[in-house]
């Protein structure tokens, strides 16, 4: 084992396929997370870390937002394969200094992959690349924080700088952050909630009046019944299958409604478990529906009318606490059964089947991720879902209630801190009063809105709080181009990414702690809080030396800036706010709706759970007062002769952006990424044969196409017609105005397209360019500024 980062780079020539899993985790979850763990951190660094991970007095996971257990019933390794990666991603011995940036010029990190970018390990110190230079070099964190004052108070209006966030960034450092932004003079406050779950945002607003879930972490498994609606925990939420588990032991059913049929769905091997180590595991999925991409709105239109017709309602729930129940219901009762099998690719009687386990439940609790919220109509979707939680009364009780899986460890948290573009009135009251200022009123932009002003130069100043925002953005060689055009990009970071090489005119890259580092800002131990996708808010604390003595917190990087540009304006306590977490909060607790007595609040093992009124006392603040049922027209997504639909999604070995490595063993990948799922008899019909490369063409009917070259036809059970590929390879398939309505969510995963064969040389030309980190190049009219959706009836 070495601790070396690999010196090449990904050779999809290497890509090897095998067959699918069948169950998740079990031994080989724990060797591989070992492995991993050992190969960068050594073993004592390891068990110092992992033990630590999810505990009341350690740190938080910089994966997903899965909840904890309450602390007295956490296991030892409270932490899942892909929290093991994660760990060892921040935790590693791998460092990355000024000698690193000395020896590979911007141009040649600029064709590497965000893989061996990310492999390369911690930053060490801040360093810049001055206009017209060829190499970033070190820089003084004064000389930084100067650069930026200079940048910034230089521009015409705040509204031409943008500061986007990570759902990593802890609840102080969003807090100060989002302070420092408003106080600046503009509400430019994108996020990564913006291309994940803002569908789920905006619909559960509109519907229940509070965006989150209406669920605790007992409800799961206090469940009659659970529908796990475009998610795949096994990967992207592993440790949620231990709670799955325990619903099944208490006699629960589960419906797994996927274009695949993913291992985690399937069955779990628990490796806390004999029967995990030895035995066959828990089967999870009752039923699966391998409903047609873009086909679950018509699906849950069609269980809710089943149910409806047989009267498996809860009328008193209906009457006492919603609205809009009558014209919903005239609407289903209309319902097109022909558009609903043409859009969700199903038989009736599977629809049946699932609506008899729906009318066999008194408590339902419907999950849901990104194969919801990415498509054009996502909120609609997600208004459906609720719609259905209405009909039998399964909101508001234990056991039951609406759960949007956040893909992100704070991203809900920092949206709780006010990391909002479109902040609401009384949130900036709030904070009006409590800090002395007026802060702008006017909505800012969102990620969608932040790249098209940097494409038309509104725009000048680029800051990033963590994330890799250029590969997690849709229309990649747009958003590439656009970025570019920036005066100044800032990026606060750990590890290098691709976002680093596609600069503006001048570029820095700050260093930060990670999670799992001891903070030790202000000359004492520090600690900071999140928020996980039930609402509950606990302390992070990490027991690591950090990786380099000149990093600095998110709070002290916000705060010194904050001093830099603004000096003294507006009497702000930057000092007190780095120096002492506990300010902070002790203003949280002033400022944010629920957070009453916040620091003590935290102070308690596990935390404490946010108000949510719907979960609480059934009261929904809503313009109605009531749980609002909606009315949205049953569509079908078209897709011409010889086309596809894709959806893009992870890989096994990853989080987002950040690439773990190469492998997707429950997909039955090894050593590479470019890979393009399709059913067998769909690779027959369109002529091609397993594993040959093609290129992905998206069509747009604006004329516009766009191009993500070499990728190996896999044979996959998926529905006919239906494609997959990992992101964010395929993202530049995207055009930035293919997005939700309503939520202004780039729609990643209902995209037409066609393939084409690659030619010899084509093909070898192909792969030269993705393994240089070439993902792909627009053809076409790429600056219309309005794509119209594929046709839907």
């Amino acid at each position: 084992m070495s601790r070396k980062a690999p010196s090449k780079d990904i050779d999809e020539r290497d890509l090897e396929v095998e067959g699918s899993a069948h169950a998740a985790a079990g031994v080989t979850a724990v060797a591989v997370s070992m492995k991993r763990a050992i190969e960068q951190m050594g073993v004592r660094r390891t068990a110092q870390t992992l033990l630590k991970l999810n505990q009341a007095d350690g740190f938080d996971c910089q994966g997903c937002a899965w909840p904890d257990p309450s602390p007295e019933h956490r296991h030892t390794a409270e932490f899942c394969e892909n929290g093991a990666k994660a760990v060892t991603e921040e935790a590693t011995l791998r460092r990355v200094g000024p000698e690193f940036f000395a020896e590979h010029p911007i141009a040649e990190l600029a064709e590497k992959t965000d893989y061996w970018l990310g492999q390369q390990g911690r930053i060490t110190e801040p360093m810049v690349l001055r206009d017209g230079a060829t190499h970033y070099e070190p820089i003084s964190w004064t000389g930084a924080f100067e650069l930026i004052g200079r940048h910034l108070n230089g521009l015409s209006s705040p509204d031409e700088a943008v500061f986007y966030t990570s759902g990593k960034t802890s609840n102080e450092a969003a807090f100060a952050y989002q302070l420092f932004v408003r106080a600046f003079g503009t509400n430019n406050l994108p996020d990564c909630s913006n291309m994940c779950h803002e569908s789920t945002s905006v619909g559960l607003a509109e519907v229940i009046g509070i965006g989150k879930a209406s669920v605790s972490f007992d409800d799961v498994h206090n469940a009659e019944l659970i529908i796990i609606a475009g998610q795949n925990p096994g990967t992207n939420h592993p440790r949620m299958l231990t709670s799955l588990e325990e619903a099944k032991k208490k006699g629960a059913k589960i419906i797994a409604i996927n274009p695949l049929k993913e291992a985690g769905l399937v069955r779990f091997k628990n490796p806390q478990k004999p029967r995990g180590v030895v035995g066959n595991g828990t089967g999870i999925a009752d039923l699966h529906l391998p409903v047609r991409i873009n086909g679950d709105l018509a699906l849950f239109q069609a269980l809710s009318a089943l149910l409806l017709e047989a009267g498996h309602v809860d009328q008193d729930f209906i009457d006492e606490y919603t609205h809009g129940f009558d014209a919903w219901a005239e609407h289903l009762r209309a319902l097109d059964w022909d558009l609903v099998l043409q859009s969700t690719g199903l038989t009736r009687a599977e629809i049946e089947e699932a609506a008899a386990m729906l009318a066999a439940s008194k408590k339902t609790v419907i999950c849901w991720a990104m194969g919801i919220t990415q498509h054009r109509n996502g909120v609609a979707t997600v208004k459906e879902i609720s719609n259905l939680a209405f009909l039998q009364g399964n909101i508001g009780k234990p056991g039951a209630g609406l759960f949007p899986v956040r893909g992100h460890s704070n991203v809900q948290g920092d949206r709780t801190m006010g990391i909002w573009e479109r902040p609401p009135g009384h949130f900036l009251d709030a904070l009006r009063d409590e800090f002395g200022f007026e802060p702008p009123r006017e909505n800012g932009y969102d990620a969608v809105a932040a790249v098209q002003a940097f494409r038309d130069g509104k725009a000048k100043v680029f800051f990033g709080m963590g994330g890799n925002f250029v590969s997690a953005m849709s229309d990649t060689n747009v958003t590439e181009d656009a970025l570019r055009k920036a005066d100044l990009t800032v990026h606060v970071s750990t590890k290098p990414n691709r976002s680093h090489v596609v600069h503006g005119r001048e570029a820095l890259i700050l260093p930060a702690l990670g999670r799992s580092e001891k903070d030790l800002t202000g000359g004492h131990p520090q600690r900071v809080t999140v928020e996980d996708s039930v609402c509950s808010v606990h302390a992070s604390q990490g027991p690591l030396k950090p990786a380099s003595p000149h990093l600095k917190s998110e709070v002290d990087i916000v705060c010194t800036m904050a001093l830099a540009t603004l000096g003294e304006r507006h009497d702000l306590p930057w000092r007190a706010f780095r120096d002492d977490y506990t300010e902070i909060r002790r203003r949280i607790a002033r400022v944010v709706p629920g957070c009453a007595g916040y620091d003590e609040k935290v102070d308690q093992p596990g935390g404490f759970v946010l108000p949510h009124p719907p979960r609480d006392t059934r009261t929904f603040p809503t313009e109605k007062d009531k749980a609002i049922f909606t009315v949205s027209p049953t569509e079908v997504l078209h897709v011409p002769e010889g086309r596809l639909l894709l959806q893009t999604m992870r890989s096994h070995d990853q989080f987002n952006t950040t690439i773990y490595g190469l492998d997707d063993r429950y997909r039955g990948i090894k050593n590479g990424r470019r890979v393009v799922f399709l059913h067998p008899d769909d690779i027959v019909g369109l002529g091609f044969e397993e594993g040959q490369l093609v290129d992905i063409v998206s069509e747009w009917e604006d004329g516009s196409e766009r191009r993500a070259p070499s990728f190996r036809v896999v044979s996959y059970d998926t529905p006919r017609g239906c494609t997959g590929a990992y992101y964010p390879e395929t993202n530049a398939l995207v055009p930035l105005d293919s997005k939700a309505e309503g939520s202004n969510q780039p729609a990643f995963k209902s995209v037409v397209v066609r393939l084409e064969a690659c030619g010899d040389s084509r093909a070898s030309q192909s792969a030269e360019d993705a393994a240089s980190g070439t993902v792909g190049d627009a053809r076409g009219d790429e600056q219309k500024r309005h794509v119209q959706p594929h046709h839907l009836s």
